[in-house]
């Protein structure tokens, strides 16, 4: 196990602050290049929200020296996919492809980190300004379900706390981007001394840091500054929000202020949520879904990112079982945790986070983009085992402890019901 966890790689920085982080793996031809920038949705304000998330589609809109939509040709053509996300932290950009065309993927991240503001064009911003609007539609206004994680984040956090905001941003702000306020975010963020790159596959370390110092080397860097501060806000009443929707079935949330990601309870919290719903033998499966029957499915887990946490719970709620019962039954088995947690439910929960955090490393993508959450966030891009050795030395103390301290505090709830449902309450 520890020789699994042990990649090896060689981390350097360059003089304008672009991390870089290089595995050498022969086992495959392939290789894949994975850059974080770090700056999401959090980086925001009330107001000017979306701006992060419009940079993962203007990224792939040309830059001085690559066309419009080329940046997608020359990586399909040389067999290759690529993607991007964003999240409230960060945003990042992939390919994957053939380890002789590593050079082609390195050209193209350093033109858009370098070159992107000479051919960003007002049209091009109206044009991605009107692809955003409409992914907004159809994803979130006018998708079942669709406004879930908006409405309940809303409600659990304040209204001027970073994660209180969609990634997407509000429509109203999406409405007003200028391609000022555009040159500006990009200025402010993309640079490379706010990024780090990892590199991952079927490479030779030298030769690859060689080209990577050819094309980011003379790419300025712009002096980020980082605002964000850990926060854990706690409500001070219970809330319930209660959305009408085009949905057949009713859904029931529960959230709680917890910590962020690897604060000291963070672990215990995860390996708690997988006791809760982990599998069908799970405590809110066997109770809810199997036993009494009265939710279609169920699922906790706890979310913890930079700035804040939160453990949420979610159930489908079957046809003319009211909310209030099944309210009732999940507050019931979270009051019963204190005395009803088993060895064996711990083994099994540790097990199966485990199972799962080895599988992730048997792809090179998600290696390299593991090795660059570790990087941002832990200052080492090999921190597979000390990862894994938070949830092996979390005890039944500890998760006791962890439902006494978060689950006796406020919590949000939300209720996504049919439209003119008389049972919602």
């Amino acid at each position: 196990m520890s020789d699994l966890l042990n990649i090896n790689f060689q981390k350097e920085i360059l003089d304008n602050g672009l991390e870089v982080i290089i595995s050498e793996d022969n086992s495959i031809p392939i290789v894949s290049v994975n850059i974080w920038y770090k700056v999401g949705s959090a980086n925001e304000s009330r107001g000017k929200t979306g701006f992060a998330h419009l940079f993962e589609h203007m990224m792939f809109q040309g830059s001085l020296h690559v066309p419009k939509e080329m940046h997608f040709r020359y990586i399909q053509e040389a067999g290759g996919k690529l993607n991007g996300s964003t999240s409230f932290d960060k945003t990042n950009y992939y390919e994957t492809l053939p380890s002789n065309s590593l050079e082609l993927a390195l050209w193209l991240e350093s033109d858009r980190m370098g070159f992107l503001l000479p051919a960003l064009t007002l049209e091009k911003l109206n044009n991605q300004k009107d692809v955003v609007m409409n992914e907004r539609r159809q994803n979130y206004d006018n998708q079942p379900y669709g406004l879930q994680w908006e409405l309940l984040f809303s409600n659990l956090f304040p209204s001027d706390h970073p994660y209180s905001w969609p990634t997407i941003g509000l429509m109203s702000d999406i409405e007003k981007f200028e391609l000022e306020d555009v040159r500006n975010f990009f200025n402010q963020y993309y640079s490379p001394d706010n990024a780090s790159l990892v590199i991952a596959g079927n490479v030779n370390t030298k030769d690859a840091f060689g080209l990577v110092k050819k094309y980011f080397d003379d790419i300025p860097a712009n002096q980020v500054k980082h605002s964000l501060k850990k926060i854990n806000p706690l409500l001070n009443e219970n809330k319930l929000y209660i959305h009408q929707d085009n949905v057949q079935l009713s859904k029931i949330y529960f959230a709680w202020n917890t910590v962020s990601q690897y604060e000291e309870d963070d672990a215990a919290l995860e390996i708690l949520s997988v006791i809760l719903s982990g599998n069908k033998n799970s405590k809110l499966n066997k109770v809810l879904v199997f036993e009494k029957q009265i939710a279609q499915n169920i699922s906790a887990f706890q979310f913890a990112g930079v700035v804040s946490g939160a453990f949420i719970i979610t159930a489908t709620i079957k046809q003319n079982v009211s909310a209030e019962d099944v309210k009732k039954e999940i507050l019931r088995v979270i009051s019963e945790l204190h005395t009803n947690i088993t060895d064996d439910e711990i083994s099994r929960a540790k097990n199966s986070i485990k199972s799962i955090f080895i599988a992730s490393l048997q792809h090179m993508e998600s290696l390299a983009d593991q090795m660059n959450h570790y990087n941002t966030y832990l200052n080492n891009p090999n921190a597979f085992q000390y990862d894994l050795n938070r949830y092996n030395s979390v005890t039944k103390e500890k998760l006791i402890t962890v439902v006494t301290k978060y689950f006796s505090q406020y919590y949000s709830e939300l209720r996504i019901v049919p439209k003119e449902d008389k049972n919602a309450e």
